[in-house]
């Protein structure tokens, strides 16, 4: 950053992507044209402009002080985004760019000044052709003078570029280029490996690059030792400082990050200790210790052209990187959401300290305050400066200095896979102040994250929310239906930690032309053929009622994973949030039984968890719909077959007595024919349940174990791994599914007669689904399954004789738009809280999907598709 005066013809001025740049100088030096030409009219905020938005004139000086209010709300609103900002308006007065400064310093932006100084003859010729500018001439000479008075302070007032344009010819031969500033590492998206705090403790340091996949090759060059250093393809190793101090190897640590640095396989961003190496390094007066010493004796061992080359190295260090898209970022102490992609002498300290409370522990060491608990950014934030023994994460954040000089370990981050790679210390080179042990959690302890994610913030989950998933760019929830699913989880839902993913609704089939039916298989093929997919598979659907089940190996597994410190192994809840069983040792029992179901089948070893969720249906329907069943739909077939047969009886004997009422009798037994017929299709679906082996559980997807998502597997591997329960415990039900090439019209009949079997011996109906769980359509990924509901079946959603020719006519004029459109949203939420879960999120991240699954449930979609 540079104060340039000298005039020059064709002058470059470079100014920050990011900054605030205001524009200084008397009315009619050529600000506003100045502005047009360099900038976007977005990136302008002109007290003119505001003037003319309060006052409906752009001269109105009456209007100034509400005027100048709009300007700095426009300017802190474009700094808080992180945009450029250009302000012009006069800014002679140093009371004026005083309060500008003041704004820029609060947003961490850059001050750059541009002074316009074409004359006073100049600007009094430009201000007498413009009619709205009837002002004397005293006005510019005044502006002239406060200009001239204040130029020698604007590097003083805290504009860190000042560029003075001092004639019309050279203020429009001006050319405004754009630099990034050097912590905007955005454009590179790895992979990297982050690399925690080295503290010369090369030999590990060497050990972890190569578990990490690097070749490292030692040789001399001009008499000094060199390395030659090669990543795995396309990946770049990141430090987050404190390569120097304490350790035994300090200047190879040097040599071996500048190297790889040099080479283009490594970025370092500035450590507290490096700092302070640079300022004895430079010869002034600092304080030998922390393990200073180690390196003065390490750099006195080294020539002079290595001394130097390491003074540069560090000069030339960073507070921060934010990299990736702005995804990642990584600084030595940590970096607060605010700070990010920013340059300041306030970002620097906190990069290289952290937030201290001003006093110290028992050991002498500053208190710390905890940024991290505080943090709710989407930018994953990679750090090190304070050892803990187990990297975790907590807010999205990670510490990685896991203590290596200290006779702990040095831990790599893999990013983006998020995986922890540690080597151990070979022995404790330096004593820690505070016992690194002291730190460690005790056994059984919960992790800080889950500690944290005790209290929920209301903030988190309610308003208007746009939330950005893996298959959909964004899916916006309304108020009004979050306010409805908060009272939901508020008053009915199970323990919260639990509560990780919430199933999707699924549309029905287009309505069938065939004869009799409602909804048929073929509009179900057709639906997935005209997709472009050849693949499907037919599942049958039970009429039972979904339940997800989350079941771990032993409570130590799920307060470990879960945070859960009441003894629970697991929960069984409804596609609502509601538990499922009333009764705990119910629930406990059949959480037992599974555990041991994956145990026995070996499901827990072969996935390497310690906990499974798995999305199943429960049966019968009235071990969970039993109340409903008692108040609704078995008093609706008691009253239609008590009434129509009443009727029937009362016609017979009319007919008998002569009356032409054949029709309606014919008409009434009709009817009630199809009442006989909805009261046993509800008798088929419900038997007494007094203990768990009266239940029988049906599993038809394993979601999500520890590491992974299970969306990458086909239909084929869910199914192959739940029937192995069925084999383990008869409390489990296989569901039977019949594989279908939608190009062979003799594999559609097939499926469409094994549709017709299954409904006849009474079963709901089936699910048409993809071979894959996640298939691509013709416009992206499709609906992730299709229902086709018996004949019989639907007799209880739309009552006992909809299948009348009239009422059949009337229901195929239904519509699907809004309820697939329904589905996939759902889908793709319940997927992201999955894929946040997974990634160890916070859960009020996991939380905000589930919550939007719930609060789609609220939109006007007609409830029998």
């Amino acid at each position: 950053m540079s104060d340039a005066t000298a005039p020059m013809a064709g002058r470059q001025i470079a100014v920050p992507e990011f900054s605030m740049i205001v524009l200084i100088g008397a009315s009619g030096s050529g600000k506003s044209s100045f502005a047009r030409r360099h900038f976007r009219p977005t990136e302008v905020v002109s007290s003119d402009t505001c003037r003319g938005l309060v006052a409906d004139d752009e001269n109105d000086q009456a209007a100034t002080p509400d005027a100048f209010a709009l300007l700095q709300t426009i300017l802190e609103l474009r700094l808080k985004g992180r945009r450029l900002v250009v302000v012009d308006a006069t800014n002679v007065r140093p009371e004026d760019r005083k309060k500008l400064v003041e704004v820029a310093r609060r947003f961490h932006a850059l001050s750059v000044a541009i002074v316009l100084d074409p004359g006073e003859d100049v600007c009094r010729s430009r201000n007498a052709d413009r009619p709205d500018r009837a002002f004397g001439p005293h006005v510019v000479r005044n502006q002239m003078s406060a200009l001239r008075r204040g130029l020698r302070g604007l590097a003083r007032e805290g504009f860190r570029q000042v560029h003075h344009l001092k004639s019309a010819d050279e203020i429009d031969g001006a050319a405004v280029s754009r630099q990034r500033l050097w912590t905007d590492r955005r454009d590179e998206t790895g992979p990297f490996d982050i690399i925690g705090d080295v503290h010369g403790c090369a030999d590990e340091l060497e050990a972890l690059l190569a578990r990490l996949g690097y070749g490292i090759e030692r040789r001399e060059e001009a008499g000094e030792p060199r390395y030659q250093v090669t990543a795995p393809v396309g990946r770049k190793a990141v430090f987050v400082g404190d390569l120097v101090d304490r350790g035994p190897r300090v200047a190879d640590s040097l040599r071996l990050a500048m190297d790889m640095i040099e080479g283009g396989v490594a970025l370092c961003v500035l450590g507290n200790h490096e700092a302070k190496v640079e300022k004895w390094l430079a010869g002034r007066d600092v304080k030998v210790a922390h393990g200073l010493q180690a390196t003065i004796d390490d750099l006195a061992r080294q020539g002079d052209a290595f001394r130097a080359r390491a003074k540069g190295f560090i000069g030339g260090l960073v507070s921060h990187y934010l990299l990736d898209g702005g995804r990642l970022a990584v600084a030595h102490a940590g970096i607060k959401e605010e700070m990010q992609g920013r340059a300041s002498g306030t970002i620097r300290g906190f990069c290289l300290f952290g937030e201290t409370t001003g006093e110290t522990d028992v050991f002498g060491l500053p208190v710390r305050q905890n940024w991290a608990a505080e943090y709710r950014g989407s930018t994953k934030v990679v750090y090190g400066h304070t050892p803990v023994v187990e990297a975790a994460w907590l807010n999205n954040t990670l510490c990685i200095d896991t203590g290596c000089v200290f006779g702990g370990g040095l831990t790599a981050l893999r990013y983006p896979e998020m995986e922890i790679v540690s080597v151990p210390a070979a022995r404790v080179y330096s004593e820690p102040a505070r016992p690194l042990a002291s730190g460690a959690p005790a056994p059984g302890a919960i992790s800080q994250q889950a500690e944290l994610d005790d209290l929920l913030d209301l903030a988190d989950v309610s308003g208007k929310r746009i939330i950005t998933t893996r298959l959909q760019p964004s899916v916006t929830i309304r108020e009004e239906n979050t306010a409805a699913a908060l009272e939901v989880m508020s008053r009915f839902a199970i323990d919260p930690k639990w509560l990780i993913y919430l199933p999707p609704t699924m549309s029905p089939s287009e309505t069938s032309t065939e004869d009799g039916f409602l909804e048929h298989p073929r509009e179900a093929f057709d639906f997935y053929r005209r997709e472009g997919i050849r693949e499907v598979v037919a599942q049958e659907k039970h009429m039972g009622s979904r339940a997800l089940m989350v079941v771990c190996r032993d409570a130590d597994a799920a307060r470990a994973r879960f945070g859960v410190t009441s003894g629970e192994i697991g929960a069984v809840y409804t596609r609502s949030g509601r538990a499922f069983f009333h009764d705990p040792a119910q629930r406990d029992a059949v959480l037992a039984r599974t555990r041991d179901a994956l145990a026995a089948s070996r499901v827990f070893d072969e996935l390497g968890s310690d906990w499974m969720l798995l999305d199943a249906e429960i049966m019968p329907w009235s071990a969970k719909a039993q109340a409903l069943i008692a108040s609704q739909y078995g008093p609706t077939g008691a009253a239609a077959r008590i009434g129509l047969g009443a009727a029937r009886d009362a016609l017979q004997r009319a007919a008998s007595a002569g009356l032409p009422l054949d029709a309606l009798a014919e008409k009434t037994a009709g009817r009630l024919a199809s009442a006989e017929a909805y009261a046993s299709v509800v008798r088929r679906y419900a038997w007494p349940v007094t203990s768990i082996d009266d239940l029988k559980i049906a599993p038809f997807h394993l979601l999500a174990s520890e590491k992974q998502v299970h969306s990458d597997k086909p239909h084929s591997w869910h199914m192959g791994q739940l029937v192995r329960l069925a084999e383990a415990d008869p409390l489990f039900k296989a569901t039977r599914v019949l594989p279908i090439d939608l190009d062979s019209e003799a594999d559609v009949e097939r499926g469409i007669r094994w549709w017709l079997d299954l409904t006849a011996e009474g079963s709901e109906g089936m699910v048409v689904k993809p071979g894959a769980f996640l298939a691509r359509g013709r416009r992206g990924v499709t609906q992730p399954a299709i229902k086709c509901r018996g004949r019989e079946y639907l007799r209880i959603i739309y009552g006992p004789d909809y299948d009348s020719p009239n009422h059949l006519h009337r229901l195929r004029q239904r519509g699907l738009g809004a309820k697939r459109s329904m589905a996939f949203r759902e889908f793709a939420l319940g997927l992201e809280a999955l894929d946040r879960f997974i990634a160890r999120e916070p859960l009020r991240r996991v939380h905000e999907c589930v919550f939007g699954v719930l609060a789609l449930e609220s939109e006007p979609v007609d409830p029998r598709l």
